[in-house]
């Protein structure tokens, strides 16, 4: 008897998560539930994106009805989140929190924590976190008003972005880059294959 492939979606909107999904070759339709995203009291850097990846791809989950019983669903949920002296810095709040988080990361190391959740319709959910390590050069005050007003890091965790105009400032790299730009692909690759949903056709 054959066995259907399971059906995935990803739990986000984020064109880079769907571009970096969309390059290991699945298919996907993606949803966007909408949760808190605050840190709770006494919780690390590392359990806030595990738990919010866990529940980004548990809130798809319930965003779906009627699903055939004989038809397995995946979810995906991931989120990413810059890490320095273990604070997180998330989407600048405006142009002077935006410089002031650049300025922070400048001539220095930071981590970025990326954690990725795969539940399925049977209840069963794993979760995986990636840390990488990357190293930003000294970047003067005028590059960064610069870098500012070309509009990237508005949205960005951080205040910047690695697959854009940001990378002139990463001198050094140690870990995923997909991790990094919002999806690590090793270990997405690894849990999808684990729930059945082959990657390499």
């Amino acid at each position: 008897m054959h066995t259907r492939t399971p059906r995935l979606y990803l739990a986000s909107t984020s064109p880079r998560r769907r571009e970096l999904l969309a390059q290991i070759g699945v298919t996907f339709e993606t949803l966007s539930p909408d949760i808190p995203e605050h840190v709770l009291a006494a919780e690390s850097p590392e359990e806030y994106v595990c738990r919010l990846a866990a529940e980004k791809a548990r809130a798809g989950l319930l965003m779906l009805n009627e699903i055939p019983s004989d038809e397995t669903i995946l979810l995906l949920g991931s989120d990413t989140s810059v890490v320095v002296d273990g604070t997180i810095l998330g989407k600048p709040q405006g142009q002077e929190d935006g410089l002031a988080m650049l300025a922070r990361l400048s001539g220095r190391s930071h981590q970025v924590m990326t954690a990725v959740s795969l539940i399925n319709n049977q209840g069963r959910q794993q979760t995986e976190l990636n840390i990488s390590e990357v190293q930003f050069r000294q970047i003067s005050s005028a590059e960064m008003e610069r870098y500012w007003f070309s509009g990237e890091p508005v949205d960005k965790a951080g205040s910047y972005a690695v697959q854009g105009l940001g990378a002139i400032f990463i001198e050094h790299l140690n870990g995923s880059y997909s991790a990094v730009m919002g999806l690590p692909l090793f270990e997405t690759a690894q849990l999808l294959e684990s729930f059945g949903l082959s990657v390499l056709q």
